[in-house]
């Protein structure tokens, strides 16, 4: 089976030279837990990773979407999405992307005398499913801060601020009951189209059509979107297409991501097809709303 290592399309990782992570890992405030590595990898195809001698880092790797698999103590694991793995310091271990359906990955790797707090107990996958409990996006969003200062790194608050925002990134995968309980605590007081919405916002980077969708709720896709057109004006699956042209706009206007990344991003396999998508939506194509809201 062909196997890569490096150079997949869309990918993105930042790294420091290991001289510089030895001087912050004296740090008094990130001693104990600091960013090592960190990237994002979309629908990776043939990608590959073995390390046959112990690491001095630990890495979390979360799978939002497609299928991969990974080995550790001598035991393979398929990994799915909505799961993630975190492997502990000091540890073999190998993982790669499934031929057919390749996975899209975050990932970050992590030093400091806490790096094994985070670990979990059990070896295999965690599953954490999106759903009106859910915060997914705040936990992108909060990578993305990471990922963002930890490039700036060679500066010294850049890489202290990423390294302390590592601990609610980690938290939110290890103590998910506290991570969703602001969220849980108010979905009662929500209507019904605001449980949908939240359920589409949590899963904008994934392609969902009416049934599946419907059928999470519970309902039957005729009844589910009478219920959701009469409280909203608009049909489920075109309000989900405007949310992620919504997305489409802040990606746009606030990261340097190129169109087809975000295309990738918003679970568009062809970067033509959401190019015709958002002219519909916005009225301009991605490359006319880019000069225009970004011109200073």
């Amino acid at each position: 089976m062909k196997r890569l290592q490096e150079g997949f399309k869309g990918e993105r990782s930042v790294s420091l030279p290991e001289e510089l992570l030895q001087a912050y890992g004296e740090e008094p405030l990130i001693s104990h837990l600091y960013v090592r590595k960190i990237g994002y990898f979309p629908k990776v195809k043939f990608h590959y990773v073995q390390k046959t001698e112990k690491c001095d880092y630990a890495m979390l790797v979360y799978c939002t979407e497609g299928k991969g698999w990974y080995s550790i103590y001598g035991r393979k694991y398929p990994v799915t999405a909505n799961q993630y793995i975190i492997v502990p310091a000091g540890t073999a271990y190998a993982f790669g992307a499934e031929a057919n359906d390749p996975w899209t990955i975050y990932w970050v790797q992590f030093r400091g005398r806490l790096s094994g707090s985070f670990v979990p107990g059990v070896a295999g996958p965690v599953t954490i499913l999106p759903d009106e409990h859910s915060r997914v996006q705040d936990r992108i969003r909060l990578f993305e801060e990471i990922y963002s200062r930890f490039a700036m790194g060679y500066i010294k608050e850049y890489m202290i601020y990423a390294s302390m925002c590592l601990y609610p990134f980690l938290a939110s995968f290890v103590y998910l009951n506290a991570y969703q309980h602001f969220t849980a605590g108010k979905l009662h007081e929500f209507p019904f189209s605001s449980k949908v919405i939240h359920y589409m916002r949590e899963n904008i980077e994934r392609n969902l059509d009416l049934g599946r969708i419907a059928r999470y709720f519970r309902y039957s896709p005729s009844h589910f979107s009478m219920l959701f057109q009469k409280e909203t004006g608009m049909s489920p699956i075109n309000f989900f297409i405007n949310l992620k042209m919504q997305k489409a706009c802040e990606y746009i206007e606030l990261t340097n991501l190129k169109l087809h990344e975000i295309a990738s991003r918003l679970g568009f396999d062809e970067p033509s097809y959401f190019s015709r998508v958002f002219s519909k939506v916005m009225g301009v194509s991605p490359s006319a709303y880019r000069r225009h809201e970004t011109d200073v």
